[in-house]
């Protein structure tokens, strides 16, 4: 897909209130898309971390209305009354979504919503699977038009005033034996509020990132479910979040262990998570007035 035949495309296809990606330049490698809103109903952030059982799936609008989801959680239809609780009786439009590995449990939950929602764009590194459920969504985005954006390490996604950029892969990552080292890992910066979804990425990419970036959060989806292969010391020591999400259920892998829970309680962070708490959402208005918390009981 070239940049003018997707500038072309989503000028002729402007779905409800929403217009994404209305402009797209590529430069020294670095693909950007702009994103326009026509929604002006609100200046606040939003960061919905649902509740899908074992598995990963977060819903973000941005101050004006552009919304993005990023994974779909596994194939058990909890990601379907997510968005239903979430957005608006009958709304079925979604500017973008961001599967950030193609593993189950992130992307199972996306094949419902390829079937019953139009998607404006989807985001993914390019790396896929062989995997037949992974093949149906592929069959489904296809059969839909939707459009495919293969993003990596120094890619930027802009909203107004707001700035997805993503951090990872960098093409030695996208191709490691190590899947969840392909993980996208996008930092959404909006309304003076910043906030990390880092999927399922280990120890060996937090080394990196903490070496390549300010990693300073005030929001961190907890990678990989609170594995003990991620969440490292030195990582959260530099993320600092103030707030940290585990998007974990019922399973045999001890998600998530008393080491990560440690190591997020001694950097101070408010930890949530959705076994115990269930679905959260965030909203921030900016420094000057603070985080506040919602969480689902």
């Amino acid at each position: 897909m070239m940049p003018d035949e997707l500038f072309n495309w989503l000028k002729a296809n402007k779905k409800k209130a929403i217009i994404i990606g209305c402009a797209l330049v590529i430069f020294e490698g670095i693909f950007l898309v702009t994103l326009f809103s026509e929604s002006k109903t609100s200046r606040a952030l939003e960061l919905h971390f649902f509740d899908v059982g074992q598995g990963d799936s977060e819903f973000v609008v941005l101050p004006g209305g552009a919304r993005m989801l990023i994974d779909g959680g596994p194939a058990n239809g909890r990601v379907m009354n997510e968005l239903a609780r979430t957005m608006s009786q009958g709304e079925r439009y979604i500017d973008l979504v961001l599967m950030t590995h193609p593993q189950l449990d992130h992307f199972g939950g996306l094949i419902d919503v390829a079937k019953q929602y139009t998607i404006g764009a989807f985001l993914w590194s390019g790396r896929g699977s062989n995997a037949p459920a992974f093949q149906e969504l592929l069959n489904e985005l296809r059969n839909n038009h939707t459009q495919m954006i293969s993003l990596g390490a120094g890619d930027s996604i802009r909203s107004n005033e707001s700035n997805i950029t993503i951090l990872s892969p960098t093409p030695a990552f996208l191709h490691d034996t190590d899947l969840n080292n392909s993980t996208v890992v996008a930092e959404v910066m909006a309304a003076n509020t910043s906030a990390l979804f880092v999927g399922d990425i280990g120890t060996e990419v937090e080394e990196y990132l903490t070496h390549t970036f300010n990693m300073r959060a005030d929001i961190l989806k907890v990678p990989h479910h609170g594995s003990r292969f991620s969440s490292s010391e030195s990582f959260l020591r530099e993320v600092h979040p103030k707030v940290a999400i585990i998007e974990v259920g019922k399973n045999s892998y001890g998600h998530p262990t008393p080491e990560v829970l440690s190591r997020l309680s001694s950097v101070g962070a408010r930890i949530l998570r959705t076994d115990l708490n269930g679905a959260a959402e965030i909203v921030s208005e900016g420094v000057r007035n603070g985080i506040r918390l919602i969480v689902e009981k």
